[in-house]
């Protein structure tokens, strides 16, 4: 089960964090490569410019991301961009109206394909703190074996639908590679530091994650 906190943690400048959520049925949000491709870049439209994305999993009822909210500075300009000075009176209030933005838009264009109605996500997202390196580090491992923990693939390697493989194939990216290749002892640590998968599993109870 998801912990109490992960419902209501606030989201804060310059600070890390781990966002999950799942379908409200537990059906899939994701029916086809389209669907996913749609998902990231409605997420990469709403989020990218107040955040930068260590990780992410998109995994048949559910999703993961983990990520840093830009500094303030960042964030007022975006603010004053998009006409919505007096609108947002904390860092928090503006994210989460991103995210819902980003649910929404997504809901609307899934429900249309596929004849739904209704919510499509559960409420309130859920996110936690990520206050340590060593914390980054195993949340971006995890997030990366998810697909392959849920037997969405044999080996995770192969999933196309987290940031392993663009981390690796040295095309364009927003993710911040040498950050987190330094923070897995180079790229072959990055890629090393995958392989304890017995480890990786474990470290999950830690995130009182529901799925």
């Amino acid at each position: 089960m998801a912990k109490t906190e992960h419902y209501y943690t606030q989201f804060l400048p310059d600070s890390c964090y781990h966002v999950y959520n799942r379908s409200v049925d537990k059906r899939p949000l994701f029916l086809n490569d389209d669907n996913h491709i749609f998902f990231l870049k409605r997420y990469d439209k709403y989020l990218s410019p107040l955040v930068t994305t260590f990780s992410y999993a998109l995994c048949g009822n559910h999703f993961h991301f983990g990520i840093q909210i830009k500094p303030e500075v960042v964030l007022s300009e975006f603010i004053e961009a998009s006409q919505w000075i007096g609108r947002f009176q904390t860092t928090h209030q503006l994210v989460s109206h991103q995210f819902q933005s980003f649910f929404l838009s997504y809901a609307k264009a899934f429900n249309k394909q596929n004849n739904r109605v209704g919510a499509l996500f559960q409420t309130p997202f859920k996110r936690c703190l990520v206050d340590t390196d060593d914390k980054l580090a195993r949340m971006i491992l995890y997030h990366h074996l998810n697909p392959q923990h849920h037997k969405l693939c044999s080996d995770f390697r192969t999933s196309r639908w987290t940031s392993y493989l663009r981390y690796l194939n040295n095309q364009p990216s927003k993710l911040p590679r040498e950050v987190v290749f330094d923070l897995m002892g180079g790229r072959q640590g990055f890629i090393e530091q995958h392989n304890d998968i017995s480890r990786i599993l474990h470290d999950a109870d830690e995130w009182g994650i529901e799925d």
